[in-house]
Parts: structure tokens; C-alpha cells; sequence
């Protein structure tokens, strides 16, 4: 049976506990793992840039004695020269599992319906999978259990909120969404107006960040979209400070699934302080995608 990762909400929380579990596995004891997935290979395809995604997977995958090519969409005629579903077929006669990194998340959808090849969601325009389970194990690691934990994003609502909410509703933590009003309206219809069970939409900031265990946030201005003064200046307000961290419990940590813009959504105090956590998130990349790896090209239980 030929599986995807594509969305968390496609996945109980056994599942994905499971998953989380084997991560912690893989991180404790590298070397036992170091063969699991000997003669697999995984494609990379990249519509969007990339860095930690790029690397963790790539790194990943070999440490678990895996092989890796990066494709490239134009020079392989991604869905141009013959069909989308052609291309995916013939691509399973030499790789075994395909992340895909693009603009639409339709297509990605469409590309594991067709079920020719495993396929992963390296982040669309609608999620970001990878990042966000990736998080939990970061969260995890540090504060223990997530359920009944609070957690509270600021500002812009984009494809990393979007797997958060989906976290929150899998995994039973408390989300907070401190975004503005205008931008709120807008998330609510791109949710098709789903009611939430844990996760609140408000702009009251201390009633908020009043017992948050973790802040997060993210980047204003998400890749491919330009740039605007009218947006950055009614985001200005949900920048993450050292007042917004005082707001927090004491010892509440901050996360930031980078890129960072510094001084815009987060200050250079907190992205650097001892409660950021941004650079064990990048970390833990490599260890969760393993872990979704085997799940996919093998399976993980327990």
C-alpha cells in the first residue's frame, strides 16, 4: 500500500504518536538506524526555495543509509512534457518516495491521488507538515507531554498556522492565535468557518499570552508574496519582544521555524535568548522526517 504525508489532519493521534516516537528513537542512537532504509532513494523536487527542508532531508535520508537525487521541475518537464500522473510513474520505476515543495496545494493533493509514488509535502501554500510535527517533538523534548499545554502564535496567518491548528486539534493543546482583525476574517473563511475545539482566534494580548508556555511566530511576508508596507505596519503591534515574553509564564520558550526577518516579527533579545528554541527546531528536522520516512517506506509502531 503505497502511503503520503500530506496533511496532519489526514493522520490520527496514534499515528502520529507513533511517528514522534520513533524520531526520539533515531535521535538517541543514530548509529542503530544507520541502514533501516539501505537501497531506498528519495527525490527532492523544489518549486520554492529552501534550506532546512533541503538539508534535513537530504541529510536524513542518507544518515539512514538512504540515496537522494534533487529534481528539477523545468528540466524534467514537471507536468508539461507528459502528464503529471506519467511523470510519477515513471519516476517510481527509480525512487521510492518524492517530497515536493511547490506553490499549489491542489497539485500536491492530485500528485498522491494518483498513488504511482509516496508522496511528502515539503510545504505548500496551504501547509507545512514537516515543520510543524517537527515542532511538537521540539516542544515535547523541552516541556514535556504538549496536551494541555498553551501555546500562542502572533502575527501573520499562513501555511505553518495552518498544520499548528490542525496540531492542536490532534494533540490536545491550547492554541492561541494573536493575529489582527483583518487578517483574522481572513483565516476564518480560508477554514471554511470549521468550528475549532482548542484553537482561539483573539487580539486581547494579555488575556492571550497569560499563561502561554510557548511563543510563536513566523515570518510576516511568506515567499513569493510581495512585499507590503500596509501589512508590515499593521503587524508591527505582534512583534515578539522581550514585553511580549514578560507577558508569558517564566518560563515559557519561543519558537521560530525560520527564516527570520530580525526586528521585524522578532527581536534580536529573544530570537537569541536562552528561551528561543529555533535552532533545536532546525535540528529536529532531520530526526522527525527520518522518522516519516520509514513510516512511509516501512512503517513505525510503538
Amino acid at each position: 500500500m503505497i502511503k503520503h504525508f500530506i496533511d496532519l489532519d489526514n493522520f490520527t493521534k496514534t499515528e502520529l504518536g507513533n511517528i514522534l516516537s520513533f524520531a526520539t528513537k533515531i535521535k538517541k542512537n543514530q548509529k542503530k538506524y544507520s541502514n533501516i532504509l539501505n537501497n531506498k532513494s528519495l527525490g527532492l523536487l523544489f518549486e520554492k526555495e529552501s534550506t532546512r527542508t533541503r538539508v534535513s532531508f537530504n541529510i536524513g535520508m542518507q544518515k539512514l543509509g538512504g540515496n537522494v537525487i534533487e529534481l528539477d521541475s523545468k528540466k524534467i518537464g514537471f507536468g508539461k512534457r507528459e502528464s503529471t500522473s506519467d511523470v510519477l510513474q515513471a519516476l517510481s520505476q527509480y525512487i521510492d518516495v518524492l517530497m515536493i515543495r511547490n506553490n499549489s496545494h491542489e497539485e500536491l493533493v492530485q500528485c498522491a491521488a494518483y498513488n504511482k509514488i509516496s508522496i511528502i509535502n515539503g510545504l505548500s501554500n496551504y501547509s507545512h507538515p514537516c515543520q510543524v510535527l517537527s515542532d511538537i517533538f521540539t516542544i515535547t523534548e523541552k516541556l514535556g507531554k504538549i496536551e494541555n499545554k498553551q501555546v500562542t502564535w502572533l502575527g501573520d496567518f499562513n501555511n505553518v498556522l495552518t498544520s499548528l491548528i490542525h496540531a492542536a486539534e490532534i494533540f490536545n493543546f491550547k492554541l492561541n492565535i494573536l493575529i489582527p482583525k483583518k487578517i483574522m476574517k481572513m483565516a476564518k473563511k480560508k477554514l471554511n468557518n470549521k468550528k475549532l475545539v482548542n484553537s482561539n482566534f483573539c487580539d486581547d494580548f494579555d488575556r492571550a499570552l497569560k499563561n502561554s508556555d510557548c511563543i510563536m511566530t513566523d515570518t510576516w511576508i511568506s515567499m513569493g508574496e510581495k512585499k507590503s508596507q500596509s501589512k508590515l505596519k499593521m503587524l508591527k503591534r505582534f512583534q515578539v519582544n522581550d514585553i511580549i515574553m514578560k507577558k508569558a509564564k517564566k518560563q515559557a520558550i519561543f519558537m521560530h521555524c525560520l527564516p527570520a526577518h530580525r526586528n521585524e516579527e522578532v527581536t534580536d533579545s529573544v530570537i537569541d535568548s536562552n528561551k528561543s528554541l529555533v535552532w533545536e527546531q532546525a535540528k529536529n528536522r532531520i530526526y522527525v522526517q527520518q522518522s516519516i520516512l520509514y513510516y512511509l517506506l516501512k512503517d513505525v509502531k510503538k
